[in-house]
């Protein structure tokens, strides 16, 4: 998964404080667009690995986990947990598939978050520091309406570039 590159602390801290509301406020506007948009909306979870990690690290990994899953005995479970805490582990990501007819739009939803957050469009290979946004910020705070204006502002984005109803047929 790509992730910004924090010149400081202080901006890494402040992009801390501001993520988690801003996935809030974003699934809830995607959630209200949807609700008047003929587009219809499925999020899913994605594993993304590490690209320095083997294919057969990745599915000794999956295997484990499912393992898991299914065991019941505690000196068993201790045993996964120790297994698998040994080994790389993959970050998850959230996207939003959107579709009408036969078109479909995959949405990253923490590439949404970053471009909520942060100033301009952010550079996620990591060669220049983010800047932070912050008029999302009141006093150290977390400005909720400013928040929730500029996710408007990027979900509207969104759906404005998704063709129309008679564009998709």
């Amino acid at each position: 998964m790509k992730k910004p590159l924090f010149a400081t602390e202080i901006a890494w801290e402040q992009a801390n404080l501001l993520m988690q509301p801003a996935f809030i406020r974003l699934v809830d506007n995607l959630r209200k667009q949807l609700e008047t948009s003929s587009w219809k909306g499925d999020y899913r979870e994605v594993v993304v690995w590490d690209e320095s990690v083997p294919q057969e690290t990745r599915d000794r990994v999956l295997l484990l986990q499912q393992e898991l899953k299914g065991t019941f005995k505690p000196e068993e479970v201790a045993e996964l947990e120790a297994s698998l805490a040994a080994m790389p582990a993959p970050e998850l990501s959230y996207e939003l598939c959107l579709s009408l007819g036969d078109r479909s739009v995959t949405v990253d939803l923490w590439e949404l978050c970053y471009r909520i957050c942060f100033l301009g469009e952010p550079d996620l290979n990591g060669q220049t520091p983010v800047e932070i946004d912050t008029t999302l910020f009141d006093e150290n705070e977390v400005n909720w309406i400013a928040l929730d204006e500029k996710t408007k502002q990027i979900v509207g984005q969104i759906f404005d570039r998704l063709p129309t109803d008679a564009q998709a047929e």
